[in-house]
């Protein structure tokens, strides 16, 4: 639906430019009008994002008109394979590395990134943490003379003809995950966003702080577990697209079946690399298209088939697991939490995190 709005939206434009054109023929330079301008497209050669199979960590890989970017390297052990997909990759130098957080699975893997590839700059939200793979991270840092920035929502560079700007975290927190560099990238009329593993409570304060995190495809947070991916937040962002990038058969359980049903009930079609292996995905600057490795499996875009139930006397609505669901006789039922809000009423802190 949104690629045939933003088709419409061209064809709109070029119309009224005509007219325009064959007024001025008709009438003359002078009743020529300033057009509005049409948003602006990206001219470059595309930017491709590659959700690198890593297992139970993250990495992703950035590049747009030459230029590359790495978001966290996974874990110690899959250093080498991240270097390995870098230069298949042909990359010679990184713009960018952004260490989302010092936990090992996102940290672990960039001491051998930063031992190959020239880089141009490190961000991270701490220069310290107690653990040897965060060291050997900063070691590396030092050794190429750089000096890593913590960013501040609102900073940005570009990569090639593509904006990325930095969105959180708004606050300082003592759980590790709620300090993920929290992106978002955009290129022509598409977004992607990047959180690391920011949960509900660094969520709710993004929101709160009226960041802009609309977009197209959202890296879920932290592996696909419960404690991310709230509604209020998916409300917010109405993803298209949700890569989960997740070990299979993990000791976590991930991704739990409750963030799944919200990104499913959002309507995201969902990108699995413990199914799929590493996923692709390009844009050309209005349309996003997606390759993966394992061709005997799919994505995952069934619509979740539960409802929301509401509370008519306090107009506040739940989950259908909720323990606070009203009597019968006070229920109202929803088809989607978007129906729910419209009609009016307010999520179960509870249940579906306010």
């Amino acid at each position: 639906m949104k690629n045939k709005k933003k088709k419409l939206a061209g064809l709109l434009y070029s119309a009224a430019a005509l007219l325009v054109v064959l007024a001025g023929i008709l009438l003359g330079e002078d009743y020529l009008l300033p057009l509005v301008e049409e948003p602006a497209r990206s001219t470059g050669e595309g930017l491709c994002v590659h959700y690198i199979d890593v297992g139970q960590a993250d990495s992703c890989l950035l590049s747009c008109d030459g230029e590359y970017m790495l978001i966290d390297g996974g874990n110690v052990d899959d250093g080498r394979l991240v270097v390995s997909y870098l230069e298949q990759q042909g990359v010679s130098e990184l713009k960018a590395v952004i260490c989302t957080h010092a936990h090992e699975d996102h940290v672990g893997g960039l001491a051998a990134v930063l031992a190959v590839y020239p880089t141009r700059a490190v961000y991270s939200p701490t220069t310290t943490y107690a653990s040897k793979c965060f060291d050997d991270f900063m070691r590396y840092v030092d050794q190429q003379r750089l000096t890593v920035t913590a960013p501040v929502p609102g900073d940005g560079f570009d990569l090639g003809s593509a904006r990325v700007t930095i969105l959180g975290p708004v606050k300082d927190y003592p759980d590790t995950n709620n300090t993920s560099i929290v992106t978002r990238v955009d290129y022509g009329s598409t977004s992607f966003l990047f959180t690391g593993d920011m949960e509900q409570e660094a969520e709710i304060d993004l929101l709160d702080a009226g960041a802009d995190v609309k977009a197209d495809v959202l890296k879920v947070g932290h592996h696909g577990s419960n404690t991310s991916s709230g509604y209020r937040f998916l409300y917010e962002v109405e993803p298209e697209y949700g890569v989960i990038s997740v070990g299979t058969g993990n000791t976590y359980g991930h991704p739990h079946e409750q963030p799944l049903s919200r990104l499913l009930h959002a309507e995201a079609t969902l990108f699995r690399t413990d199914y799929l292996g590493t996923v692709v995905a390009r844009s050309d600057g209005s349309e996003i298209t997606f390759t993966w490795d394992n061709q005997s499996a799919a994505p995952e875009n069934a619509q979740y088939a539960g409802q929301f139930v509401g509370n008519r006397n306090s107009r506040v609505f739940h989950g259908e697991g909720c323990s606070g669901l009203p009597s019968e006789r006070n229920r109202v039922t929803f088809e989607s939490y978007r129906q729910a809000l419209e009609a009016g009423y307010t999520p179960c802190r509870s249940c579906l995190g306010g």
